[in-house]
């Protein structure tokens, strides 16, 4: 198989977290394109039934009982002739050979299992004992399920896939376009000191919205294998930058530590991460993740920036730089009033970088004050 042809080994899972990323990994490794998906679908076109194991230890071996031990490379057409003997195939690890054929898996009976049919209970209960991806292909059903750890997924056409990725992508740019539009205003409010809790979270809210539409997109696109190419492409335009001003919203805004509440930046990225849907959709619930106290009068307090989110638009400065120039002079008002002088007196900070941070800081409130009344 070339090396072009098969995707990385799906492995073993290990935990919730590790289960969602053996599932990405199987479906990569079955999306179109591969040579495994090629041997799947010629299997299902010629209207013959399959049992395959996406790896091997001796948990595998020690259930398969009879068939053929082959350790042959791993092809699309010995994948189907083989699947027409009676019984399962194993592949190694890597997916680059065809180890066993043939062979009649004996699982642990009582693990539960929601299936019917022989096969699919068989690949679900193999899934679960062995921790390996496990695929069958239905002759009676026609289709293929991959099975990964308790987790049930039904390979679709890519044309079916295309078409809510599509939707996908259209919902993702219009909700892109607004998160420009709030956060043109709040930068906008930022130079006019006149920022609150309400545009923070509005700000904050979108950003977490367009994140997880692009992550479901991104799903898509494992499944969509070769035929996602396009779409990646689309999806990586449209949120270039998203995950970094996440961040940096949160890193202005995150309120200062008190003896009553403390929330560090971590942990309000984990807090907004862990929004359900409809927790997203209110802006106090958010202001809560953030590290406020989510009351309705708490949305219209004023707040002002640390300086982050403007200074990491200013053109070829460094991290490190912003991260002393924030802490020198404490906020972004400070920021805005300092002369070159002034900015040379902070660590690092030449007479010429100084000049580039004043000139950059100047360009910046000039065209979003324009952006905003004009």
């Amino acid at each position: 198989m070339a090396a072009n042809d098969r995707a990385a080994a799906p492995g073993k899972s290990g935990g919730s977290s590790g289960a969602d990323g053996l599932m990405r990994a199987s479906l990569s490794a079955v999306a179109p394109g591969t040579a495994l998906r090629d041997g799947l679908e010629r299997v299902l076109r010629g209207n013959t039934g399959g049992l395959v194991v996406l790896g091997f230890d001796k948990t595998v071996e020690s259930m398969c009982t009879g068939g053929f031990v082959l350790d042959v490379e791993f092809t699309a057409t010995r994948l189907r002739e083989l699947c027409k003997l009676d019984g399962g195939i194993v592949l190694n690890s890597d997916l680059s050979k065809i180890l066993r054929a043939g062979v009649q898996f004996l699982p642990d009976a009582t693990i539960p299992t929601e299936e019917t049919g022989t096969r699919h209970r068989t690949a679900d209960r193999v899934s679960k004992q062995v921790g390996f991806p496990v695929v069958s292909v239905s002759q009676s059903m026609r289709l293929i399920a991959l099975y990964v750890d308790g987790q049930r997924r039904v390979l679709e056409d890519s044309a079916a896939i295309l078409s809510r990725a599509n939707q996908a992508l259209a919902t993702l740019e219009r909700y892109k376009l607004r998160l420009d539009e709030v956060a043109g205003t709040l930068s906008a409010l930022e130079i006019e000191d006149l920022v609150t809790v309400r545009d923070v979270s509005a700000v904050a809210q979108r950003l977490e919205m367009v994140r997880r539409i692009a992550t479901e997109i991104a799903e898509y696109v494992v499944e969509l294998g070769t035929d996602g190419r396009l779409l990646a492409l689309q999806l990586d335009e449209l949120i270039a930058g998203v995950e970094p001003e996440r961040e940096l919203v949160v890193r202005d805004y995150v309120p200062e530590p008190t003896a009553k509440r403390s929330r560090t930046v971590d942990e309000a990225l984990n807090e907004l991460d862990a929004l359900t849907h409809a927790e997203l959709l209110e802006l106090p619930t958010v202001a809560r993740a953030l590290g406020y106290t989510g009351a309705p009068e708490t949305l219209d307090s004023a707040v002002s920036p640390r300086g982050f989110r403007l200074l990491a638009k200013v053109p070829r400065l460094p991290g490190a730089i912003i991260d002393r120039l924030v802490e020198h002079f404490g906020g972004l008002q400070k920021l805005l009033a300092a002369s070159v002088d002034d900015l040379q007196t902070v660590d690092g900070v030449g007479e010429a970088r100084a000049r580039s941070v004043r000139e950059g800081l100047s360009r910046l409130a000039e065209s979003s004050i324009l952006e905003r009344y004009v």
